[in-house]
């Protein structure tokens, strides 16, 4: 036993293990948090927590209170992207009328694709 204890004793690892230890134990506070200190955190913390709630409060309400000037921008922008477009439409010399519009839409959209132009039924002769 006394073989395996003195080579702890000169094993480096052993030795900074026990070091470590007695820092450790010199280190540990001896009571807990003292009464006054322990309710100045906790008021510190409620503190804080009142505050960050009334900031976002606040951003929240700024938030709300843009929302009209945004959606009557957006509003703007729509407006003149949909003045913009039909310039481009009306630009030609010829122009559909909306119920043609309307179909061709719904022809590209739709599952049917059809070309533009003029179709003859024949009749079937069998």
């Amino acid at each position: 036993m006394t073989d395996r204890r003195q080579g702890q004793d000169h094993n480096a690892a052993w030795q900074a293990a026990r070091q470590w230890r007695e820092r450790a134990r010199q280190t540990r506070p001896s009571g807990g948090m003292s009464g006054p200190r322990l309710i100045l955190t906790w008021l510190l913390f409620g503190a804080m927590m009142i505050v960050g709630t009334v900031i976002g409060l606040v951003f929240l309400l700024i938030g709300w209170l843009m929302l009209p000037f945004l959606r009557h921008r957006m509003k703007k922008r729509m407006e003149g992207m949909r003045a913009e477009q039909a310039q481009d439409v009306g630009g030609g010399a010829y122009r559909e009328a909306p119920s043609r519009q309307r179909e061709a839409r719904q022809g590209r959209d739709g599952e049917h694709d059809t070309l533009e132009g003029d179709y003859r039924i024949k009749d079937d002769e069998r």
